[in-house]
């Protein structure tokens, strides 16, 4: 199957541990991932791993919508988040966010390694890559609000 490597670094005006608390709960995944519209069936009974179904919702043609359930499985390592996701259609995608300390915030660098059939890669790619900038920006501007709030 073809394969697609999508990177992108940002920073984030909040300490890593809150970035990381944010990361590794599965409800802010809604509306941080844009296609994301619910999260269900988390399951945190495996020590170091978070298992949860997120449901993408797909508008074609402006009218016609999907809403496709997929099976996530996120870990932690240090001050990594990183897992799987396994879609419908065959669509794979591998995913890792780096933290790391940056003046007085985070660095996160956000890799996706990105795999499905020929005929959806091209799609898959793009709407991933859609995903991971907005990511970028409403993880910066929840945090920010969060700390402006904390500190106002």
């Amino acid at each position: 199957m073809p394969t697609r490597v999508l990177t992108h670094a940002f920073h984030v005006d909040a300490v890593p541990d809150k970035v990381f608390d944010h990361l590794t709960t599965p409800e802010n995944y809604i509306g941080l991932s844009p296609l994301v519209v619910a999260v269900r069936d988390v399951d945190r009974s495996e020590p170091g791993v978070i298992r949860y179904t997120a449901v993408e919702r797909f508008r074609f043609l402006g009218v016609v919508t999907h809403d496709n359930p997929i099976r996530v499985a996120l870990h932690t390592d240090g001050l990594a988040v990183h897992g799987e996701v396994r879609s419908p259609g065959g669509v794979r995608m591998a995913y890792r966010f780096e933290l790391s300390p940056d003046g007085s915030g985070t660095r996160v660098d956000d890799r996706l390694e990105l795999s499905a059939p020929w005929f959806l890669v091209g799609y898959a790619a793009g709407q991933a890559r859609k995903v991971q900038l907005a990511r970028a920006r409403i993880l910066a501007e929840r945090l920010a609000a969060g700390s402006a709030a904390t500190h106002g």
